[in-house]
């Protein structure tokens, strides 16, 4: 038998949860950390968001969640599961194929109450830095801060599970430093009301992109959805009575107006950006 290792997993996500059974399973050592006081990473719905809606300044306060409160899995829940523990429909749960984010994460913690994962996980914990103790060997110091107190612990592997939906990607329109009107990244879309009676235009062709574009049409005035796609063309979408599809945006200005590259243009009060992560 391979000798037992200490190892380290930064993240009680999906990733995380998973290391970390396969780890224990082959005998290691493991330590879990975890930044807020529950597992689930991506799957822990926050109805708090970024202090700065585009999530661009370096400085505001962060919310890891980019979880909106109607979404549902893009995949089927039984590709969703592990060879040898199904996410299945349970008893008062959601049964749909596609089931909501509550959903997933009731799995992800039945799932870790059967694995006797939930002894291994140190929440609360922030993870600062992971810096080798000698370049000769294979030790890792990591320093953490746990309610406010710091400390130092040494391992002799790190796995990092901390995922990528924090640090937004946002498109770079021509004339968008005189546009006057609100932004923001999808990481901080949770519900549809804030945007009750206003122009919207939202900017992606992803899963997101089209899923919030039919949520925020279910109040707004109007919702436009523009692609960066050569093969969109301006149409409306059968689906709601206020909702369009347009090309790439070609530029906007100061008056308000959003002018894309089909040749039409709106006057919009919103920009929503779903364009991805770094």
């Amino acid at each position: 038998m391979a000798r037992s290792l200490k190892v380290a997993v930064i993240g009680a996500g999906v990733a995380g949860l998973v290391t970390g059974r396969e780890l224990k399973r082959e005998g290691h050592r493991v330590v879990i950390y975890e930044k807020v006081n529950q597992l689930g990473g991506t799957w822990l719905y926050n109805s708090r968001v970024d202090s700065d809606p585009l999530s661009l300044d370096p400085s505001r306060q962060l919310v890891h969640s980019s979880l909106y409160s109607s979404l549902r899995t893009n995949f089927p829940r039984h590709l969703m599961g592990f060879s040898d523990y199904q996410f299945s429909p349970t008893e008062n749960g959601d049964s749909r194929i596609f089931p909501g984010h509550e959903e997933v994460l009731k799995f992800l913690n039945d799932f870790s109450r059967h694995f006797e994962l939930c002894e291994l996980i140190r929440f609360n914990t922030d993870v600062l830095r992971v810096e080798r103790v000698d370049s000769k060997n294979d030790e890792w110091l990591i320093k953490s801060r746990t309610n406010g107190l710091g400390s130092e612990e040494v391992f002799e592997a790190v796995v990092v599970c901390n995922g990528h939906y924090t640090e937004p990607q946002v498109a770079n329109l021509p004339g968008i430093q005189k546009w006057p009107g609100k932004q923001l990244h999808s990481h901080n879309y949770r519900i549809p009301e804030p945007f009750r009676d206003q122009i919207v235009v939202t900017i992606g062709d992803g899963p997101s992109a089209h899923d919030i574009s039919r949520d925020i049409a279910k109040v707004a005035k109007e919702v436009h959805l523009s692609s960066r796609s050569p093969y969109v063309k301006f149409s409306k979408l059968d689906s709601h009575a206020n909702l369009w599809q347009h090309s790439k945006i070609n530029h906007v200005n100061e008056s308000g107006s959003v002018t894309f590259v089909d040749g039409s243009t709106i006057h919009a009060d919103i920009i929503l950006y779903c364009t991805g992560y770094d």
